[in-house]
């Protein structure tokens, strides 16, 4: 009875885990760029061998190959691989408008200029700081989860490969994960839904940044009712 017990859970576990992966759907068919639209700056996109890819220009600022659809609550993973040198950020719960607006956020007004990608950031950090993973308010209140007080996630970036992000959003909580090293974990609730966007960071006037280049692939959300 007991052995019978114990198969009955490991194919109910089995089941559980089938139906968990088939809930995620792709982002990114692996071949165009469908069902993505450039906001905020003119750095270049492209799909080559699977996988967006995201090259640094010089004079703009920031730019976000945003999806076209909104989320809410969700479960997403993205495999990314970023050039030494260079930021970049992966856009979660982020909104634009239209025309410039003033809004107030804690209490102060702030104005965004049209088309200003803003909103929660996966940070992508090659540099020594290794805050890859940590959650930065774009465009807002800037950092809301750093890593300073994390040293496992830190050493969990491999610099020169591909690595998984993983970010869940479920109400106001936040959580986020590098390489299945758990990042952050904290609550917040200034935006319920909003786009999802790959970032690659302005570099002004730097000639010797014009060309870095961050790869995106296996892109797949789960939506959470």
């Amino acid at each position: 009875m007991t052995n019978r017990l114990l198969s009955l859970a490991a194919a109910f576990s089995f089941v559980a885990s089938v139906h968990a992966e088939d809930a995620f759907v792709p982002l990114f068919d692996g071949k165009t760029l469908t069902g993505w639209e450039q906001h905020s700056g003119t750095a270049e996109y492209r799909v080559e061998e699977g996988a967006v890819v995201g090259k640094t220009v010089p004079n703009t600022g920031n730019s976000f190959l945003c999806t076209s659809k909104k989320y809410g609550d969700f479960i997403l993973e993205i495999e990314f691989k970023v050039a030494e040198g260079m930021n970049s950020g992966i856009q979660f719960r982020s909104n634009y408008y239209e025309k410039e607006t003033e809004v107030e956020i804690n209490g102060k007004k702030k104005k965004f200029p049209a088309d200003r990608v803003h909103g929660y950031q996966y940070e992508i950090d090659p540099s020594d700081r290794a805050y890859t993973g940590g959650v930065y308010d774009e465009g807002r209140r800037g950092w809301l989860f750093d890593l300073k007080n994390n040293e496992a996630a830190r050493k969990a970036f491999k610099h020169g490969d591909w690595n998984k992000a993983r970010i869940e959003c479920r109400g106001s909580s936040i959580k986020t994960w590098i390489n299945g090293v758990p990042a952050t974990d904290f609550t917040d609730d200034l935006t319920k839904e909003g786009v999802i966007a790959l970032q690659v960071h302005g570099i002004g006037k730097k000639t010797e940044a014009v060309g870095k280049e961050v790869m995106w692939r296996n892109i797949r959300i789960q939506e959470l009712k």
